[in-house]
């Protein structure tokens, strides 16, 4: 489930922030630690679904499906 919200938060980001920014972000509204998002980072790296610069096309696809299965 954190591995979903992450990928839609990095989805949602705004142009001028980080992966960090967005760890930090969900830190603080107590979704997950920094520890956690970190190791979930390198989940969604593993899988190319984010890359350095942000979401790879199959990380935008998975994201909207993600942000599709929210809304429900």
């Amino acid at each position: 489930m954190e591995k979903k919200v992450l990928l839609l938060a990095i989805l949602k980001k705004e142009a001028d922030e980080s992966f960090k920014d967005v760890l930090m972000m969900l830190e603080n509204a107590r979704v997950m630690s920094l520890k956690e998002g970190k190791k979930l980072l390198k989940e969604l790296k593993k899988e190319k679904l984010i890359e350095e610069s942000g979401l790879t096309p199959k990380g935008v696809a998975e994201a909207k499906r993600v942000e599709e299965e929210f809304k429900l």
